[in-house]
């Protein structure tokens, strides 16, 4: 949507803004620094870094109040569960609001009168037009430019590749439980040190959360990144799942369920709803007009 925007295609937006948990992969940080220099800058775009910390970081923190990911849970009696997710909230969607609050001129906890509000884009294409949905707050009023030009997933790939930007990676947290086999397997393939760290990231968070840890709470279940609930360097990611195979047969005209979501095909992060859940979205900026 910001190359669209740039080229003159969709309407010019006011800014751009990407949401930072502090641990997206090192290829998501290169990319942003690139469309920022070749696309947004030329445009006259500013592209606005929000964050509200650290997330990785606040996780092993005992003494921040963390707010939590959707951890696999194996508990003490071998039943399965996982923790609550918070973590989009917080990260995502929180210094969002909060920037946009300040773009509007009236910050936290100023009230917006009801006519001022910001046209928010959402990046959403056809292939997932059910998932449109409107802003849980006034002053954003939620667009879907991509579904008002009719352009699909592959619109999208096909228009990037054109741009030279075919290589345009996901924005997610290294260690996303939400993860696919796919995922897990590019970052052990591809980035030895992020593998390395999302390796030592998963024996740490074992005991559960580091905040209710330190304040003696009994451990009711062990916590994993991976499905599988076993270590992640254990873990069955080479095998390819049935929703990996269909992911790779385009020709199939089937809309994910949310096993084969749980599993991975779209997976990563946005700021309005995380990608491993069903009513997941596709992009993980904010555009605001």
């Amino acid at each position: 949507m910001l190359a669209l925007s740039a080229e003159g295609i969709l309407p010019k937006v006011d800014y751009a803004i990407f949401a930072d948990t502090g641990w997206e992969p090192a290829a998501v940080y290169t990319h942003l620094d690139r469309i920022e220099k070749e696309i947004a800058e030329p445009a006259g775009i500013p592209v606005l870094r929000v964050t509200s910390g650290n997330i990785r970081d606040d996780a092993l923190d005992p003494g921040h109040r963390f707010a939590s990911m959707p951890l696999y849970v194996l508990n003490k009696d071998g039943k399965q569960g996982m923790t609550r997710r918070q973590c989009t909230g917080e990260y995502k969607i929180k210094p969002i609001k909060k920037k946009v609050r300040e773009l509007l001129g009236y910050p936290h906890p100023q009230r917006i009168p009801k006519n001022v509000f910001v046209e928010q884009w959402v990046g959403i294409s056809t292939d997932e037009f059910h998932r449109a949905k409107d802003a849980d707050v006034r002053y954003m009023r939620n667009r879907h430019p991509l579904i008002d030009i009719g352009w699909s997933r592959s619109d999208c790939v096909r228009y990037l590749t054109a741009l030279g930007l075919a290589d345009t990676p996901k924005s997610s947290c290294l260690g996303c439980p939400f993860h696919g086999n796919a995922q897990w397997r590019h970052i052990r393939d591809t980035s030895p040190d992020e593998w390395q760290d999302v390796v030592e990231f998963d024996a740490a968070i074992r005991q559960g959360n580091a905040r209710a840890n330190a304040a003696g709470n009994h451990l009711l279940g062990q916590a994993f990144l991976h499905r599988s609930r076993v270590p992640l360097d254990q873990a069955p990611i080479d095998h390819v799942t049935a929703a990996e195979w269909a992911a790779l047969q385009p020709q199939l005209d089937s809309t994910p369920d949310a096993e084969e979501l749980e599993q991975g095909v779209v997976d990563g992060c946005s700021p309005w709803a995380c990608r491993g859940d069903v009513d997941a979205v596709r992009d993980g900026f904010g555009l605001a007009s």
